[in-house]
């Protein structure tokens, strides 16, 4: 069928019910930045934060490609779809009425909205009929499982709606087909029945087991795990994709964790369901689990949507296969914990145990304890490299050496660099302090070399004009903004409105001055109830009457061949003018941090000195995406049609 016209009153109720960081963030991971979020652009290599979204605007841009727009632009853009396949997806996401300006279309699209409808209905049927067996007899020896060997209490039993699939070809395809009278189709499409290989009908995919409902983030059951209670292989069956369900996109016990992910502000990702089931019973409720497979970057991603400030922590088994898994989920996220996209840490527990077996035996503080003290991922990395080592053996020691020189070079930050360089330098020590500084250096020396070995493969950037005027780039940028406000008044309400939602203020006392006189005079009152019309006329009245010789202040009052030309191209000046202005407040936090960074022992409280580091990095990302807003910003200057030649004789 071909995508119908939508009804105007669609489109604006899905408009009006969207969010826009809610759906971005499914694609790229955002970190708050004043009332705004940022991150990497998903339309262009982006090395650096250049993408900004506005929750408040419902809008975003990226200052490095120009891409831009709402909530359906980004996913028409980024996944080749039409605006009403955009719309349609989105209203089903946000349970939004659709209607036609086609009646005749109507009927087909409704079956087509109400397939994944009818999906869900019988997926959670199909969990109520699992819960209702498992306290059947024949679901006697599950029960008993969860209960002695897995020690849940029942109502944890029902919070997780775990059943049991009883035995039988056919169980629940009677009591769907037959009883219920669903389409086998439909059954079929929801992965619970399988066609025969001869094709004479179809039987149970799950068939006595112990059955764990996978649910979405809005609790609606997608899917299932089924546990054998005995040798049958698989141990661990899952439901295959389907319209509803995907593994490598899911996360088990989301939607029980989202609200303590945000609270605690940490993600706990472990290897199973019962690991989920265990710590959610003990309280701790921020857990989550990849279905079988190693986390991925998309899931990752997932869980950063609700930790402000991305801390993930991986708790995978301690024997060889859980440090395999880990090294796996490691590699996947590895990209954006280089970046600081994601605070990674990796808890190994003690003695090889699980979270399950290890709450079997320790308290849920026990567990906690574990958990502040897990290191950070390059540190775990470190000591994996190093592990089980002679470093007193050449050969061992020259290849650890290369192995830590290849994970440090990755390392993006100057600063975290050295950090880890003198750390590894002490390892390699054994205790001489003597050799340290020595080591170190060798240990910069290479990894430099890396890193230019690397970067060489690379192809070179495209080098852009400075957009750094001569003098105090603050205080002309500062001046550029009043000027416009002066002399271009219908850009005055977009100056404010700038200001007001990047959190600016004027620095310098003087211009401070001139603009809280220009919004006392431009304030209406019962005896001037109207602006005045000649605004720049009335101050310079008022600078001669009160003899304000400030030389600054006067030379905005008069506009000179340059600054004409400012004025005709004011929605450009003002955002080079506001990207250099916040350029100044993120300079200044990254000093603060940085000073804050210095003075903390990172062995006495790493927890405080991980922070002080990613507050470090993300000033530092916007630093350069403020400064690649105002290079973009000089590049459109001189594209600019209506400026032509009169642009090349500037002084830039």
């Amino acid at each position: 069928m071909d995508t119908p016209r939508l009804h105007p009153d669609t489109i604006e109720a899905v408009r009006d019910r969207v969010d826009i960081v809610d759906v971005v963030s499914q694609y790229v991971v955002l970190k708050k930045q004043g009332k705004d979020f940022v991150g990497l652009c998903p339309f262009h290599e982006d090395k650096s934060p250049s993408f900004s979204v506005s929750p408040g605007k419902q809008f975003y841009y990226c200052f490095s490609c120009g891409a831009g727009g709402n909530a359906f632009k980004f996913l028409m853009e980024l996944n080749k779809r039409s605006f009403a396949d955009v719309v349609l997806d989105l209203a089903q996401r946000y349970q939004v009425p659709v209607t036609t300006l086609e009646p005749a279309k109507r009927q087909e699209l409704q079956r087509q909205l109400t397939l994944r409808e009818q999906l869900y209905e019988i997926l959670a049927l199909t969990a109520r009929f699992y819960e209702h067996a498992l306290h059947q007899s024949d679901g006697a020896e599950a029960l008993a499982y969860l209960r002695e060997k897995r020690d849940l209490q029942d109502a944890t039993i029902q919070k997780f709606q775990l059943g049991f699939s009883p035995g039988g070809w056919q169980t629940l395809y009677d009591y769907l087909v037959e009883q219920k009278n669903y389409p086998v189709e439909l059954i079929e499409k929801a992965g619970l029945i399988v066609p025969r290989k001869k094709g004479e009908g179809y039987y149970d995919r799950f068939r006595e087991r112990l059955m764990i409902p996978i649910r979405d983030a809005q609790s609606r059951v997608i899917g299932f795990g089924g546990r054998s209670l005995g040798d049958e292989k698989p141990k661990y069956l899952n439901s295959p994709d389907t319209e509803l369900f995907d593994k490598g996109k899911t996360l088990y016990g989301l939607d029980l964790a989202r609200a303590a992910i945000a609270k605690q502000d940490r993600a706990i990702v472990v290897e199973g369901y019962f690991d989920v089931i265990a710590l959610h019973a003990a309280g701790i409720e921020n857990a989550v689990a990849a279905l079988g497979t190693a986390i991925n970057a998309a899931q990752v991603r997932q869980v950063l949507r609700y930790t402000e400030s991305k801390q993930v922590l991986l708790n995978f088994d301690a024997d060889a296969a859980g440090v395999k898994a880990a090294q796996r989920a490691i590699g996947e996220v590895e990209e954006m914990a280089y970046r600081g996209d994601v605070q990674l840490r990796v808890l190994n527990i003690p003695d090889g145990k699980d979270p399950d077996e290890f709450l079997r035996h320790h308290s849920p503080a026990d567990y906690r304890d574990l958990v502040n003290d897990a290191p950070l991922w390059i540190d775990w990395q470190i000591h994996n490299l190093i592990r089980g080592k002679d470093l007193r053996q050449a050969d061992q020691f020259q290849q650890t050496t290369q192995s830590v020189v290849k994970l440090l070079s990755d390392i993006a930050n100057a600063d975290t660099r050295t950090h880890y360089v003198r750390y590894c330098a002490e390892i390699f020590s054994n205790g001489d302090s003597r050799l340290v500084p020595l080591l170190a250096e060798n240990l910069i020396t290479q990894v430099r070399r890396q890193r230019r070995a690397t970067s060489s493969d690379a192809p070179p950037s495209r080098t852009l004009p400075s957009a750094t005027p001569s003098g105090s780039s603050l205080e002309q940028a500062e001046a550029a903004l009043l000027r416009v406000f002066l002399h271009h008044p219908t850009s005055r309400e977009e100056i404010r409105q700038v200001l007001e939602d990047r959190d600016l203020q004027f620095s310098y006392s003087h211009h401070r001055a001139l603009w809280r006189q220009m919004q006392h005079l431009l304030t209406p009152t019962a005896d001037h109830p109207t602006p005045p019309a000649d605004l720049v006329g009335l101050l310079r009245n008022q600078f001669a009457d009160s003899g304000l010789t400030n030389p600054h202040l006067q030379a905005l009052l008069h506009l000179g061949e340059k600054t004409k030309r400012d004025i005709i191209r004011a929605p450009l000046i003002i955002r080079a003018a506001a990207a250099c202005m916040e350029k100044n407040l993120c300079e200044k936090r990254y000093r603060h941090f940085l000073n804050l960074w210095e003075k903390t022992d990172c062995a006495a409280d790493s927890e405080q000195f991980a922070y002080y580091q990613s507050q470090i990095y993300a000033e530092k990302r916007r630093i350069e995406a403020l400064d690649k807003e105002r290079q973009v910003t000089f590049e459109d200057l001189a594209a600019l049609p209506w400026v032509g030649e009169q642009y090349d004789s500037l002084d830039r």
